[in-house]
Order: structure tokens, then C-alpha cells, then sequence
């Protein structure tokens, strides 16, 4: 199956309610497709002598807008599970009773539950960005392909270490509500 058809079911299946937020690979691929073909059906990559300059068919300002709008996303995702762990560890340090103990570990299960779904957003807009730019390289040649890579590795929904101190953190509180083991 190709990587468009697979990422469209994937965000489907898994995460309905953020679709308009993943990376929009339908788009970009259609950018792509318009980059200077030649008579024999192929399309060229680099201009120079015999060949006509390529398109400006609008895929680096395309792709940087669909770059803002996951980092956008991603960040504002990653900022509301720092509020929501401060305010779940300050209630798991005051509890009461077992009623609201109870309460709080299906609180924080939901709340890892969404925390590992961000992490899969991630990876999801990662390997579309990886195969866009990498169908990008092949019409605009080799020396746009490591500019790339290095502004992709440079985003901020790449950069899960944050992530997954919360959901690290969620697991930690979670295990302290577990009953200790028999030995």
C-alpha cells in the first residue's frame, strides 16, 4: 500500500478528532506532481543547460505551513499535559479517600492514553514528512534533500523527550497507587 493511502487510514483509524491537524501528505504530494515534467513522461529535477527551470510550484511555502500547523498543534498538546500533570500530581499528594483515588487513576489513565496518542501523532507526521521530502529530493535533486533533513530533525513535534518525561511521570503516580508485590 503507498505511504499516502496508509497514512490517511492510520490517522483514521487512531486519531479521528485531530485529522485536520496531521500533515497534509494529499497536498504536498500534489505539489510535487506539478514540478516540471519532461516529454518522456518523467519529470525533471534541476534546470541548467537544456533543461527549463523547475517550477515553483509552491511546495516549500506548502510545506512550511503544514510544518506550522503540527508544530503548532504539538506544542499546544504538549503545554495542556504539563498543566493537566501539575494539577493531577498535586490532587494524587492531597487524596482523601478511595472513592476519589479511584477517580484519580481513571484520570490519569485517560491522560496517558492521550499522551502515548500525541506520541503517535508524531511519528505518524514524521515518516509522511520523511517520504514527502524524500519524493522531493528525487525532482529537485540531492543538495535540497540534507537541507531538509536537517530543518525535519529540528522541529519541535520531533522532539518527544518532554512527552515522554509526562508520560513517565503519569506511569510513576500511577505505581503508587499499585498495591506492593508478594514476594
Amino acid at each position: 500500500m503507498k505511504h499516502g493511502k496508509r497514512h490517511r487510514a492510520e490517522v483514521a483509524r487512531s486519531l479521528p478528532e485531530w485529522e485536520r491537524k496531521f500533515l497534509a501528505y494529499k497536498k504536498l504530494k500534489r505539489k510535487l506532481k506539478l514540478m516540471n515534467p519532461n516529454p518522456n513522461g518523467r519529470h525533471r529535477a534541476r534546470s541548467g543547460p537544456g533543461n527549463p527551470p523547475t517550477l515553483d510550484t509552491g511546495f516549500n511555502r506548502s510545506l512550511n505551513q503544514e510544518l506550522d500547523k503540527v508544530n503548532t498543534f504539538y506544542l499546544d498538546k504538549e503545554e495542556d499535559y504539563i498543566i493537566m500533570f501539575r494539577e493531577l500530581e498535586s490532587r494524587a499528594e492531597n487524596l482523601d479517600s478511595n472513592e476519589e483515588m479511584s477517580e484519580l487513576q481513571r484520570e490519569i489513565l485517560d491522560f496517558h492514553s492521550e499522551m502515548v496518542m500525541l506520541l503517535h501523532y508524531s511519528v505518524i507526521n514524521f515518516a509522511g514528512l520523511m517520504k514527502i521530502v524524500k519524493k522531493h529530493n528525487k525532482r529537485a535533486g540531492g543538495a535540497v534533500y540534507s537541507s531538509c533533513m536537517l530543518r525535519v530533525l529540528q522541529q519541535p513535534f520531533f522532539s518527544t523527550e518532554l512527552l515522554y518525561n509526562l508520560i513517565r511521570g503519569s506511569e510513576a503516580i500511577l505505581e503508587r497507587f499499585s498495591p506492593p508485590n508478594d514476594p
